[in-house]
């Protein structure tokens, strides 16, 4: 069983350098195709709730795949400059990706996925999508109404959520909107996806590491200085609040928003991104305040290493700072 997980994770990577490499829209789509059909297998587990969710998630990426592939023939049949075929081709991709208003399965089908799925799905899995949108020749206003909605349904939608995994793809779809604005600007958006998969990594990896899923659970556990403060440090960084390493991308989208003078959109994404932090704030309160039965937190155990490189990833903003002062 490993050996077969490990070929479909491979499958999966080719198919999204398909479409990374490829010069032509069908090939790109049959990337796509690839990388689907890789992921479909990863996801499943013995539980009724993995199956629904595979479900869920194939429904929608096949219906999605449809609307692409029928855009991207009609485009070759009509090879006129039009419009509608471009953006039949984004709204599909972006259905893909979970944008909104095209965000209603992405909780669903991540709160019935494991951990492991899940940071597959906010990273790997918008890569393929994001490469074909930045080479689509598309309106303006309509790529603005759907980088708002992304930041609005992303920053209100986790404000009442419990579950950890719903948190996250409420998140997921709020840090989209900033890596589409930055498509709108200088199509710049390949090092947001990065930083951004390196700390969805990082807090992923703790949640799987205790079993987290509620935010309960969170406050019941007993954990050391040294894990309350990677936590602690994660969460923040995902709130993009310097001088954590999350606060540099939508440092670099803010200044790219200015220079284009798109000021609305700018100051529109910073009132929510107030918003993302105050439940991303809540998840961590209660273990701030509650006092640890460890005395140091420099605390010995098995999993030292994931805090300790946790952190390092998280307070890395100031030696970039240093790197491109020299």
């Amino acid at each position: 069983m490993h050996k077969t997980k490990t070929v479909f994770i491979i499958m999966m990577m080719f198919g999204t350098l398909i479409t990374m490499c490829s010069n032509s829209w069908m090939s790109m789509w049959m990337g796509l195709e690839m990388n689907l059909l890789s992921f479909i297998p990863l996801m499943k587990k013995k539980s009724k709730k993995n199956a629904e969710a595979m479900m869920i998630y194939f429904m929608v990426q096949s219906i999605s795949s449809t609307i692409l592939m029928f855009s991207i023939i009609m485009k070759s049949i009509y090879p006129t400059p039009n419009m509608t075929f471009s953006i039949m081709m984004m709204l599909s991709l972006l259905t893909k990706m979970g944008a909104a208003p095209f965000h209603m399965w992405v909780p669903k089908v991540m709160k019935m996925s494991e951990w492991d799925i899940n940071i597959i799905l906010m990273t790997w899995q918008k890569l393929g999508p994001m490469i074909m949108i930045s080479n689509i020749q598309m309106s303006d206003n309509l790529l603005s109404i759907m980088i708002m909605m992304s930041i609005v349904v992303g920053a209100m939608g986790g404000l009442n959520q419990t579950s950890l995994k719903k948190i996250m793809a409420f998140s997921s779809i709020n840090h989209l909107g900033w890596m589409l604005s930055m498509i709108k600007i200088q199509n710049n958006w390949m090092m947001y996806l990065m930083i951004y998969s390196i700390m969805v990594m990082s807090t992923c990896t703790m949640f799987h590491k205790y079993n987290m899923l509620y935010l309960t659970q969170i406050n019941m556990m007993n954990l050391s200085y040294s894990e309350k403060i990677s936590y602690s440090s994660s969460m923040l960084s995902l709130g993009g609040l310097p001088p954590f390493i999350g606060f540099l991308p939508k440092w670099i989208s803010i200044q790219t928003l200015i220079m284009n003078e798109s000021y609305i959109i700018m100051l529109f994404m910073m009132m929510f991104s107030i918003i993302t932090l105050f439940y991303y704030m809540r998840t961590m309160s209660m273990i701030i305040m509650n006092h640890s039965t460890i005395n140091k937190w420099i605390y010995v155990k098995s999993s030292t290493k994931i805090m300790n490189m946790t952190l390092i990833i998280n307070f890395s903003l100031p030696l970039v700072f240093m790197l491109n002062m020299l």
